[in-house]
């Protein structure tokens, strides 16, 4: 196998949208931290001191809800098509891998597949497996990728013959 036929003919890493970088996480759960020691010292002070502890522990939900959030958000899937092979690696939270891979290429389908409320599915298959890609994508962007996709194929089976 000589170099010229491991180059990529399409080579993707994506990884889901986050609004809010590491910083704007921290200033929404101070302000909201704030705001919940606020509401929570004028209960106290009418005598309602026993509700301090609930809020206290709202804080602490909301701070494990954005932790988990960017949790996730460590995840990607990375798509690979060469003249050997279309491999899928995806790489969850935890940093564990797992790899898909179709070999032969040529035989590869995408399909993008509509789902109810606008939503669709993106899914790669050959020889009976499929795979999903690209679930935490938009529908937008799952139909973008769906046309690089079908067009890096394209090339692939055009340089073929």
């Amino acid at each position: 196998m000589d170099h010229a036929q491991s180059e990529p003919i399409f080579d993707a890493v994506l990884y889901p949208h986050r609004s809010l970088g590491p910083r704007g996480v921290r200033v929404l759960l101070l302000a909201i931290a704030g705001a919940l020691t606020l509401v929570g010292l004028y209960f106290a002070l009418l005598g309602a001191w026993p509700v301090l502890p609930f809020f206290g522990c709202e804080i602490l939900i909301f701070w494990w809800a954005f932790r988990a959030n960017a949790r996730d958000g460590r995840r990607s899937e990375r798509l690979r098509l060469t003249p050997e092979a279309m491999t899928v690696a995806r790489v969850r939270p935890s940093g564990q891998t797992h790899e898909h891979r179709f070999a032969p290429p040529h035989w590869l389908a995408v399909e993008l597949t509509p789902r109810p409320g606008g939503d669709n599915e993106l899914r790669l298959a050959s020889h009976g497996r499929s795979v999903r890609v690209g679930g935490f994508l938009t529908p937008e962007e799952r139909d973008d990728l769906a046309g690089a996709l079908r067009d890096a194929l394209r090339r692939l089976r055009g340089g073929a013959a």
